[in-house]
């Protein structure tokens, strides 16, 4: 599975952006988002399953804030940021399952294909 995530940039605090990954090659099982600040430890944001479309929002600072979607026929997720802070400065990851388990986590370790990664900055 290739993935491309695209839609990060400068915003400021209180703003919104929308990140697109566009999934392209083979099918995938689950697809989610993920971010790193710099010096801290990659974190999961979202995560969601193809078969059912059940959508899990990880315990993560930015919970409440974002809203994860997915769109079938154009082999795309998103992911909406909302009342951006400061602290959500980081490089945002799409990733993508591309086996079947009955027991994905939304964890980093049970995604094995991963985008380059989109850089959301939040500053005034």
């Amino acid at each position: 599975v290739q993935l491309q995530a695209s839609g990060g940039g400068l915003v400021q605090p209180g703003g919104s952006l929308r990140l697109s990954c566009t999934a392209s090659g083979q099918d995938y099982y689950a697809i989610a988002w993920f971010r790193q600040a710099p010096g801290k430890k990659r974190e999961a944001i979202s995560c969601i399953t193809v078969r059912d479309e059940s959508i899990e929002y990880a315990n993560s600072a930015a919970k409440g804030r974002v809203t994860a979607s997915r769109d079938n026929a154009k082999n795309t997720a998103y992911l909406d940021l909302n009342s951006l802070k400061p602290e959500d400065t980081a490089v945002y990851y799409c990733a993508a399952r591309s086996y079947f388990t009955l027991f994905g986590a939304c964890v980093a370790e049970s995604f094995d294909e991963w985008g380059q990664g989109t850089l959301v900055t939040v500053s005034s």
